[in-house]
């Protein structure tokens, strides 16, 4: 009698317990405090009925999906994707209150919230009152403390809403997306590591100026013009092997801590892609989007690739798991290596062959003879539209080339 009168309170007490605490389905809309200003971004939650919540972040046409959510007590952690980095809030019903965290630096903490149900990014802006169009290409100078940079902006208005990139010569910013409210056009993106605001005037119809805030602390200003023939340096010609170099040479441990190195039996009459990246890097998340699959389909053609892994720790067991995170996300089989840190300069003395380290990513193509044919600086990714086919374009040309040449070994 006594047992089931236990068995009667325990079951009372489970039925009477608080339900878990879990995100609503449905769209929400995020903001990041930054510099003094708000940074937004949509996130759409998914409840699986096999499975755990999976949190879709938004940019432009961009989806992002985020499958590491946990809960404890009233609190949600949110892994960001492949990045080192999460969400933390309580969640209050149809609200998020928190922060942005970066785990490789405990010191950089962002506020953020989001609240349930709110499908826009800035505000609902007044249809009527939006006299400008933004839209075109222009030619762009950012202007930082020391020194200026080139870009091309890419902006496609439609009406009140408006999407974009800007491709600069180490990569680019991506998809942004946002709206013009009273003839200013913002502009925002939020991957999970990287979180970029612009603030774009139209002095007239062929000038753009504006501020760009890079997260916690970085702001630039910039200007540029409307021009169809927008350029920037050709990207095969900024990083070089020195005088007196015709090869990469180099030794370093694969995930497992196994020494590789291209003299390696399995690269030998083989065409070797060498990817400079890290798993901190959104435009190396791009491309190695863009490579794994091509790998796959490639393989057993007689081409290789190797990553080169410059990750924000010198620790190898930290540089070790944040590969082996990346490369069981997005699917990838070739060869990755622990090559360094995310410095330009400590990057450069790991390969002193090349003139720099411009950009993460670089990519170094190999002919089957051992000798470094080309050096592609930087990515243009799938945010930039045309500049993504032509770089897929000039990628497919480069392999083919090199695996009809002959070796003369």
């Amino acid at each position: 009698m006594q047992k089931l009168t236990f068995l009667f309170v325990l079951l009372i007490a489970i039925s009477c317990s608080p339900k878990p605490t879990e995100l609503k389905p449905g769209i929400w809309r995020g903001v990041l405090e930054i510099q003094g200003k708000q940074l937004p971004f949509n996130f759409e939650v998914k409840t699986n009925a096999a499975g755990p919540q999976n949190l879709i972040l938004h940019n432009a046409d961009e989806r992002l999906v985020l499958d590491e959510i946990s809960y404890m007590g009233d609190s949600v952690t949110i892994v960001l994707h492949v990045f080192d980095a999460y969400l933390r809030a309580r969640v209050k019903g149809d609200s998020l209150v928190g922060l942005f965290n970066l785990n490789y630096d405990p010191t950089y903490k962002v506020p953020f919230k989001a609240k349930y149900g709110q499908d826009f990014r800035f505000i609902v802006p007044d249809q009527n009152r939006v006299t400008k169009n933004f839209s075109g290409k222009y030619q762009v100078q950012f202007f930082n403390a020391k020194d200026t940079s080139r870009a091309i902006a890419l902006i496609n208005q439609q009406g009140v809403k408006a999407t974009g990139s800007f491709l600069t010569s180490t990569g680019d910013y991506r998809y942004l997306e946002g709206s013009v409210i009273n003839d200013t056009l913002h502009l925002s993106a939020f991957d999970g590591n990287h979180a970029y605001l612009f603030e774009v005037a139209q002095p007239n119809d062929s000038t753009l100026a504006g501020g760009h805030w890079l997260g916690k602390a970085r702001f630039r200003k910039w200007a540029g013009k409307k021009n169809e023939n927008a350029k920037l340096p050709d990207a095969e010609s900024l990083t070089f092997l020195k005088e007196g170099y015709d090869k990469i040479e180099f030794s370093f441990p694969d995930v497992n801590g196994h020494a590789t190195s291209l003299t390696d039996k399995r690269f030998n009459n083989k065409v070797v892609i060498l990817q400079l990246s890290g798993t901190w890097c959104p435009n190396c998340m791009d491309e190695t989007k863009f490579l794994a699959p091509w790998y796959d389909a490639n393989k057993a053609r007689g081409v290789e690739i190797i990553g080169l892994a410059y990750e924000r720790k010198p620790d190898f067991d930290y540089a070790s798991e944040r590969v082996k995170k990346m490369k069981a996300k997005f699917n990838v089989n070739y060869e990755y290596l622990i090559a360094g840190v995310n410095d330009n300069a400590k990057a450069a003395e790991t390969l002193p062959m090349l003139n720099k380290v411009v950009a993460f990513p670089t990519t170094i193509f190999i002919g089957k003879d051992g000798k470094v044919k080309h050096i592609h600086t930087g990515f243009d990714g799938p945010g930039t539209g045309v500049y993504y086919e032509q770089f897929k374009e000039r990628f497919n040309q480069i392999v083919n080339e090199l695996l009809n040449e002959k070796n003369s070994l």
